[in-house]
């Protein structure tokens, strides 16, 4: 039990991956037929010398499974005598494993060697983590209950998963819609741990340290909030580098949400739900994102302010924001709308 009623089911399928289940009640239903074992898959990292950074090699994902049909769904509940899912249990509430094709892996394999620039071992983790067992839906349109409970297992997935020895750095995330490249369909996120720290949150790492850069930028934001109440602030910053971005943060300092008092919690997950349900009404459909949880790195919990980044793949009804050339080729984006503007427009979407 990680909270009051919340329970934490260990179960290891037979392949030898572990699948936690978490829910308001315990979870006692017996186990169902599994699917036949693949082995995991071995990876490697090689470092990128004009970068400074680690780019990640696992060929063996190029098989993984891709928009099957909805019968074949991999991440619904398991029925008797039916397709083995990955969960084999007739029904869960929220359900955490690890991944089939890891980019990451506890048992990554030995490096290759001889090859013209360094190398270092993979031995992170990759979880995948289902929101519910309905086949279609949301974080905006779970119930209040269940994404406060998702608040919970994401808490819960830090703390395991930073008391690794090797693991520096922590990262749950959803990629949500086929335009971001989903190969499931099922609501479900994931979570990588990675045994160094991304470049992208070492920057972070490094502002934070000069110093608290939210909680300065708070006071600043009246023109450009979509959302907010005692706890939690959502808003288009106005250095936003898509239409719609969407940054969510606790008006409090804090680490990560393993620090939320249960007032926080509920307010943070309230506001998840808002902030997906607006993007959702903006276009009057599915708003393809990627969202991503920064936390404290490991040893950072001092100085690194928890917030949540949404990158909406919309810029309007029918155009996609695409990375160009100064994007991906120089690092600079370049924004064909205001962020005052947008924040205006996305506060005023009715919910």
């Amino acid at each position: 039990m990680i909270e009051v009623l919340v329970h934490k089911r260990i179960f290891e399928k037979k392949d030898g991956r572990l699948l936690y289940l978490y829910g308001l009640k315990p979870h006692t239903l017996p186990p169902l037929e599994e699917g036949e074992n693949t082995g995991q898959a071995q990876s490697h990292a090689r470092w990128h010398p004009l970068r400074q950074e680690w780019v990640v090699f696992a060929a063996s994902r190029q098989g993984r499974t891709f928009l099957p049909p909805r019968e074949y769904d991999p991440l619904a509940p398991s029925k008797p005598g039916g397709f083995p899912t990955e969960i084999p249990f007739e029904d869960f509430e929220i359900a955490v494993f690890q991944n089939r094709w890891p980019s990451l892996s506890p048992n990554a394999g030995e490096v290759p060697r001889d090859l013209a620039t360094p190398v270092r071992d993979a031995h992170g983790d990759c979880e995948v983590i289902v929101f519910t067992p309905e086949h279609s839906g949301s974080i905006a349109t779970l119930s209040q209950e269940r994404r406060e409970l998702l608040v919970r297992v994401w808490a819960d997935r830090y703390r395991d998963l930073y008391a690794r020895e090797n693991i520096q750095y922590v990262m749950p995330f959803e990629n949500r819609g086929e335009p971001i490249g989903v190969t499931l369909h099922h609501p479900h996120g994931q979570i990588y741990a990675y045994p160094w720290i991304p470049p992208i949150l070492q920057k972070e790492l490094d502002a934070f340290q000069k110093s608290p850069v939210l909680l300065n930028l708070l006071p600043q934001l009246s023109p450009y909030t979509v959302l907010e109440d005692a706890h939690t602030m959502a808003c288009i910053p106005p250095y936003a580098r898509y239409p719609y971005e969407v940054l969510v943060f606790s008006k409090q300092f804090r680490p990560g949400p393993w620090a939320f008092s249960r007032a926080e919690t509920r307010s943070f997950a309230e506001m998840l739900g808002q902030v997906v349900q607006k993007l959702d009404h903006l276009f009057g459909k599915p708003m393809p994102y990627v969202m991503a949880l920064h936390a404290a790195p490991k040893g950072a919990e001092e100085v690194f302010h928890f917030h949540v980044e949404f990158y909406p793949a919309l810029r309007t009804a029918d155009k996609l924001k695409y990375l160009a050339g100064t994007e991906i080729a120089a690092g600079t984006f370049a924004m064909d709308a205001l962020p005052e503007e947008t924040a205006k427009t996305l506060r005023e979407v009715s919910i």
